[in-house]
């Protein structure tokens, strides 16, 4: 097929703000040293920040780095932090801990980072560089030693195959480097690690579903600037995952709750465990006569440097949570997804007179020499160690932490992937969650709703299967009771029974909210997440 194609000399795949701040430090440069580089990026959503979704918790030693001046460029609403709670919950109470070093706050702001990101967004195009949201990246372009481009997605195609009234083809843009920060389970990302094994050499990565609300609540319980988070109730001890709430701006609360995806009971539903969470009795008085602005979902990349890949490939680089520099203990990615945008774009600059841009294996180097680095190195073995269960894991955090001081002569590593850690259903006992009172805990429909979802009915459904015919039923259903219906956390998949028929697995693709969830933890990576029709799926305001 013939496609437009455009050229520039740095293409960036994903307008988070890994991607967005390697543009903006390029563009710094280009001024700098008189480059006049072209510089593009594309963002599948919408609207800029439109599939963004965090916490969010900034701390902004990177921020501060990119752009010295951010706080006198009307930044988006940042309330700093006031105080720091760290609980345990039992079923009825509540027992306050120890703040770890890596969980204390000050000097941090909460944020929405959906709004960070758009104004981060504002600052990349003062600059000059070039912002299309709207194109979702579907295939790369190569020739015989590298990756040279992308192909954007077809827009106005049908079920069917056909073309709409208002169909437009997909662009090749092409590059001299590209930059891959699509976020956590990044599809073209996948595709690197596979085509260049980039994962030879590290461990397997493990992953966290995170669920967030956004409540407006009465100013007297509003305490702006307080941060909180638990552990323990209501997932059992050996399921690792935790709760947050942040109180921000005027009366609004972000409150959320996740799970590690290497959790073993096909019956464990994160959204109902999240549900019976804010029915806690230190949580319900927050919500009862509180109204419910906002839904969403997103996985969280877990597996620190032992699972980090191989970052560069003939190209291009992998830059964020494409890469996993997600700081799990501190329960921070912002900063150090901005801090690999900063160092991604000093090595491409170092290298920028080499026309071919090979290969960049200075980007390692620097990222390995960098703060960076050190921090996540510190914290490499808090997480492994949560597999021993609740209170052995924090036993060795701390022993870890105030003992050895993340020096550890030693490094625990992940051994399988989350989806083979799911048990067999005939192993595991069913969970029976409480019924919703649609006042603080909701039916799913409700809650998808506020994600602001837009498909177009007819567009073709972006998640395959690889098997459609034994492996939902035959497998999933008969074996593992069908664990898609429950860690998705916007009912995209559903299995449907008639008299007359066979039970078969519905997909409600215009469900989709893209949290990447089932890429993940399908037992036998059936499903396989694709980006939808550029501009599709959830537009988050404030999340």
């Amino acid at each position: 097929m013939e496609r437009e194609s455009m050229s520039f000399d740095v293409l960036i795949v994903g307008a988070g703000p890994a991607g967005l701040a390697a543009s903006i430090r390029l563009a710094q440069l280009s001024q700098d040293k008189q480059l006049d580089l072209q510089i593009c990026v594309i963002e599948k959503a919408e609207i800029i920040g439109g599939h963004t979704l965090s916490g969010a918790v900034l701390d902004p030693k990177s921020l501060s780095e990119l752009l010295p001046d951010w706080q006198q460029r009307q930044p988006p609403t940042h309330t700093a932090v006031t105080k720091d709670e760290f609980l345990l919950l039992t079923q009825q109470k509540a027992f306050q801990l120890p703040t770890p070093p890596q969980m204390q706050n000050h000097g941090n702001y909460i944020i929405s980072l959906s709004q960070l990101t758009r104004w981060l967004a504002e600052q990349a195009e003062d600059l000059g560089v070039n912002i299309f949201p709207g194109f979702a990246a579907t295939e790369f372009i190569e020739d015989n030693t590298r990756i040279i481009g992308i192909i954007t997605g077809d827009k106005g195609v049908a079920k069917n195959g056909q073309h709409k009234e208002n169909y437009q083809a997909g662009f090749a843009l092409l590059a001299k480097q590209v930059i891959m920060a699509e976020g956590c389970r990044g599809s073209l990302t996948e595709e690197l690690f596979a085509k260049y094994a980039l994962r030879r050499d590290c461990d397997p990565q493990t992953y966290g579903l995170g669920i967030k609300e956004v409540w407006e609540i009465p100013a007297d319980l509003h305490q702006a600037g307080k941060v909180t988070h638990s552990i323990g109730w209501p997932l059992d001890h050996a399921t690792y995952g935790g709760s947050f709430m942040y109180h921000f701006d005027k009366n609004l609360l972000s409150i959320g709750f996740v799970v590690g995806l290497d959790y073993q009971n096909p019956y464990l539903n994160p959204y109902e465990e999240f549900q019976r969470f804010k029915n806690h009795a230190r949580v319900r008085p927050l919500l009862k006569n509180s109204k419910r602005i906002a839904y969403g979902a997103r996985t969280l990349i877990e597996g620190g440097v032992q699972s980090l890949p191989k970052l560069s490939f003939p190209g291009g680089l992998i830059i964020g949570d494409a890469a996993g520099f997600l700081n799990v203990p501190k329960i921070k990615g912002i900063h150090t997804a901005i801090q690999s945008g900063i160092i991604a774009a000093n090595s491409i600059i170092e290298e920028i007179k080499n026309e071919k841009l090979i290969e960049l294996k200075n980007y390692i180097k620097h990222i390995k020499n960098n703060w960076l680095w050190k921090e996540l190195h510190q914290v490499r073995n808090i997480r492994p160690a949560m597999r021993w269960g609740l209170i052995p894991g924090i036993a060795y955090a701390a022993l870890d932490t105030y003992v050895f001081h993340g020096k550890a002569p030693w490094t625990f590593h992940h051994k399988t992937s989350d989806r083979a850690a799911t048990k067999l259903a005939k192993d595991c006992s069913k969970i029976e969650y409480p019924k919703h009172d649609n006042q603080v805990s909701f039916d799913l429909s409700r809650s998808v709703y506020l994600a602001n979802l837009a498909y177009d009915e007819n567009q073709p459904v972006h998640l395959k299967l690889n098997d459609s015919d034994i492996v939902p039923i035959k497998v999933n259903l008969e074996k593992y009771a069908s664990p898609e219906t429950r860690y998705c956390p916007a009912g995209v998949y559903e299995i449907v029974r008639t008299e007359a028929e066979k039970p078969y697995l519905q997909i409600n693709n215009g469900n989709c909210i893209h949290c990447k969830a089932c890429d993940i933890k399908d037992p036998r990576h059936n499903i396989v997440w694709t980006p939808s029709e550029g501009g599709s799926g959830p537009n988050y305001e404030i999340t």
